[in-house]
């Protein structure tokens, strides 16, 4: 049979989808690169009247332009869904955000609306160290519980794969308890979850004025626990002033890599200390926040390995500056974009709503954003092989629109779910 669509010669059917009438078919191809940026991040590969199919939940075996389609010769156990005026695109990638937390923090809000800044808040006790108590105070079965809930409203939301700090634990025991509740997700999420050590997230109280004592229980203690039990793919520090100085954050990142942690670094989310600059010398695959950036930081990032990752939830509930990402773009920089999801700076996983403040606030294109949120934030989790992008027998989350008028509706109408279904993976029980 001579088929002018692709599809996948070594598919076994199994249970099976086929999405017909596609509007647009998004981010689909089979050499997409695994980053984009300047004048390439603009565009973004589509099919228009296509369709896909699917076995197994989400493992794409064969796609292309309805006039093409041809038939499959044995689809058994299908489901045949009419996408008329809907797109369908690579579910999101979240790479940073801290969704393992105990309780939400809306008595710090109201702080900062009656004046209180971020900082002033965690100076007075507030910010992390509150998380960290109030983590202190429940089991691991109970973290679990409410976290993996979060999960799943996460990827009804369309994040198909999602990074999960520590950090809200600031002891052994507690840091240890939020990276086996991530192990547990990681298990039973139907989408891809990585782990990241955030242990230098804060000072405790404790060790308020002995960073060295913390630093050491972080090298000595923490870090041969997570390496005992496998509970981390990453270690991140929050290289900030009032925070770990550049000295102590290469410490501890070169203690992690001696374990096989990968960087990802907080750094510059209010203030340019030099962080960017050590995190790539210290192998970041990632440097986040970035709310503040110079030219010596752009400097070092042009070609790099590194992936800059811009908040601009965190930008828009703190109200601090919005990342130069458009800066990047100029100098032909690929870069991410990831929610933050927080109770303290962030609390927001949509991924849509990300999609809208990048484009309103940051002057970026709807493709723009798109690539950032799907190519380039894949790569900074390390699935640029298999995440961001729908190709011929990848097993990634895929997300289907409600019916509109064009793709950049789903940043325009910043207030609207417009996410009708999720791909995944089927469910393990």
């Amino acid at each position: 049979m001579n088929k002018n669509y692709l599809y996948h010669k070594n598919a076994v059917i199994m249970k099976n989808i086929f999405i017909k009438n596609i509007k647009g078919l998004v981010q689909v191809g089979e050499n997409l690169p695994h980053r984009v940026g300047g004048p390439n991040a603009a565009e973004v590969p589509m099919i228009e009247n296509a369709f896909l199919a699917l076995e197994d939940g989400c493992r794409v075996v064969a796609y292309g332009s309805m006039d093409d389609w041809d038939g499959i010769d044995d689809w058994r156990n299908l489901e045949v869904i009419d996408a008329e005026g809907c797109y369908v695109l690579p579910a999101f990638c979240d790479a940073h955000t801290h969704t393992v937390f105990a309780k939400t923090r809306e008595g710090e809000f109201v702080d900062r609306i009656n004046g209180l800044s971020y900082e002033e808040i965690a100076l007075k006790g507030g910010g992390i160290l509150n998380s960290a108590r109030a983590l202190s105070q429940l089991t691991e079965d109970e973290l679990f519980d409410i976290s993996f809930r979060r999960v799943e409203r996460i990827i009804e939301s369309g994040t198909g794969a999602l990074e999960i700090k520590s950090g809200y634990g600031l002891s052994v025991e507690a840091e240890l308890k939020i990276l086996r509740v991530i192990k547990r997700i990681k298990v039973k999420a139907p989408i891809e979850i990585k782990a990241t050590f955030l242990g230098a997230h804060a000072f405790p109280i404790d060790y308020k004025n002995d960073h060295e004592g913390y630093i050491d229980e972080i090298i000595s203690k923490m870090l041969p626990a997570i390496a005992a039990e496998g509970l981390a793919d990453y270690i991140d520090v929050f290289c900030e002033r009032n925070y770990f100085s550049i000295e102590e954050m290469e410490r501890i990142l070169e203690a992690g890599k001696k374990i096989g942690l990968i960087p990802k670094v907080h750094v510059n989310q209010f203030t340019t200390i030099g962080g960017v600059a050590s995190a790539i010398k210290s192998g970041a695959l990632s440097v986040d926040h970035l709310e503040e950036l110079n030219d010596k930081d752009i400097a070092a990032l042009k070609g790099s390995k590194c992936m800059p990752t811009f908040l601009p939830g965190c930008s828009h509930f703190l109200n601090i500056p919005f990342g130069k990402a458009t800066d990047l773009i100029e100098e032909n920089i690929p870069f991410a974009l990831a929610s933050d999801f927080n109770p303290g700076s962030t609390p927001c996983y949509s991924m849509s709503q990300i999609w809208s403040l990048a484009c309103i606030k940051m002057r970026l294109t709807p493709e723009q954003a798109l690539n950032a949120m799907t190519l380039n934030a894949a790569y900074a989790m390390g699935l640029e092989g298999s995440h961001g992008k729908i190709a011929l027998g990848l097993n990634a989350p895929i997300i289907m629109t409600k019916p509109i008028s064009s793709m950049a509706y789903i940043p325009y109408s910043f207030g609207e779910n417009l996410i009708q279904r999720v791909f995944t993976k089927p469910i393990e029980e």
